[in-house]
């Protein structure tokens, strides 16, 4: 049985929180009549350059539940790599910014796809909402909205595509899901770091989980050891990225699977994400982690991540191993013990282990999280490709949930 993700409590005090706590009912319900009154009025243009709309982009920014995905610096390093035609949604409630779809147009068999920036190499997508507006703009009729969506953008796409956006996400119902939508044939896995470790270990097979890193700990200790590599300088972490494609590469080769990281611009943008970094949030846009062995195997690197983080959110972007040295002590799972409990002491209270199915991720997440993709046609062309993308999605749906099928499509992938 699928089951939700769980409410996380936030290790971080929210001063705006409770502030909020302290204004008066009759305040706040004028505030609500007045945000709900300014959505009724509310319009929506498109925007084709990400500077135009900075300020309001990072003031957006600023709410950690607003996916990582979607932010300024990570979008604008994805730009800055593919240079595809921008066509930004800007939802203005009177003088305001009530939220914000950053979007790119992608052709696909000659149909224009307005997806957001960056979906293929994205775990979680919201959209930027403004707090006081995300729960009001459930009040607009979808019928309208996607009138309203079709007018600003159907002379630059034939089809709205959004992959890959929770129903809710941290108790915050999204706006978005209330569109066309199907259910996307993946499911993110989640690890919600509690008070301590020995509480966040607790919530797995904690007595079977410490017998196993102990004994993966003694096996690389006779190896000669191992360093644990956790960012470091921005010369460090570019240097590990390009370890990382190299080992993936290897992996992806002997799997005979087609190599997703293997083209200029992917690199480019992941190289650009290391370099996007917010202390004052935290976020950062990528951070590189690795088992590093000492002694005879000096210098090799038997494990390789890359995670992104907003807030007390982390999600895991990648991971990689090289198996031909120290294969027994499982070094893969080694690395997200010494990840996951690294951001356990640095006030992370989520782990993500991102979007699709492996045995690794189950094993640590014992919560899981359906996404939809909103499927918005603009026209004859555009309902073609979305009936494509509905009957794919479905079908790819019905494959995962039988683990045979699922084997025999994955053996016919590796010869495709």
């Amino acid at each position: 049985m699928r089951r939700g993700v769980v409410h996380h409590k936030q290790l971080h005090v929210d001063h705006e929180a409770q502030a909020e706590a302290r204004v008066p009912d009759s305040v706040a319900r004028l505030r609500a009549l007045n945000v709900e009154l300014a959505v009724e009025r509310l319009e929506i243009e498109l925007v084709t350059s990400m500077q135009a709309i900075e300020s309001e982009w990072r003031a957006l920014d600023l709410d950690n539940l607003n996916s990582l995905h979607q932010s300024y610096d990570w979008c604008a390093a994805w730009v800055e790599a593919h240079r595809r035609p921008l066509a930004v949604i800007v939802g203005k409630a009177d003088a305001d910014t009530a939220f914000i779809l950053p979007v790119e147009i992608v052709s696909s068999r000659g149909i224009r796809i307005a997806k957001f920036i960056g979906a293929d190499h994205s775990n979680i997508n919201t959209g930027l909402f403004a707090a006081d507006f995300a729960a009001a703009l459930g009040s607009i009729a979808p019928e309208h909205l996607s009138a309203m969506l079709k007018a600003a953008l159907g002379d630059h796409a034939d089809l709205l595509l959004l992959q890959n956006i929770p129903l809710s996400w941290r108790e915050r119902p999204n706006p978005l899901v209330r569109l066309p939508t199907v259910q996307n044939q993946n499911y993110a896995y989640q690890l919600p770091l509690l008070e301590n470790w020995e509480a966040t270990l607790k919530q797995l097979n904690a007595k079977n989980r410490r017998k196993k890193f102990r004994v993966q700990s003694k096996r690389l200790e006779a190896l000669g050891g191992f360093e644990y590599v956790a960012g470091g300088t921005p010369e460090e972490q570019h240097r590990l990225l390009d370890a990382f494609f190299a080992q993936k590469s290897q992996r992806f080769q002997a799997l005979g699977l087609p190599d997703v990281f293997s083209d200029a611009e992917t690199k480019e943008f992941l190289h650009g994400a290391i370099d996007a970094r917010d202390p004052g949030i935290p976020a950062f846009g990528l951070e590189m982690h690795a088992i590093q062995l000492k002694g005879e195997h000096d210098g090799h690197i038997a494990a390789l991540a890359g995670i992104s983080r907003k807030g007390d959110h982390v999600v895991c972007q990648f991971s990689s191993i090289d198996e031909s040295i120290a294969a027994d002590a499982s070094p893969g799972e080694f690395l997200f013990w010494q990840m996951i409990q690294r951001q356990q002491d640095h006030g992370v209270s989520l782990f993500d282990f991102g979007l699709g199915d492996q045995s690794y991720k189950r094993s640590w997440a014992p919560e899981e999280t359906a996404h939809y993709d909103v499927v918005l046609p603009m026209n004859a062309r555009g309902a073609a490709m979305g009936l494509l993308h509905r009957t794919i999605t479905r079908g790819k749906a019905l494959v995962k949930s039988h683990p045979r099928l699922y084997k025999i499509a994955q053996r016919m992938r590796r010869f495709a």
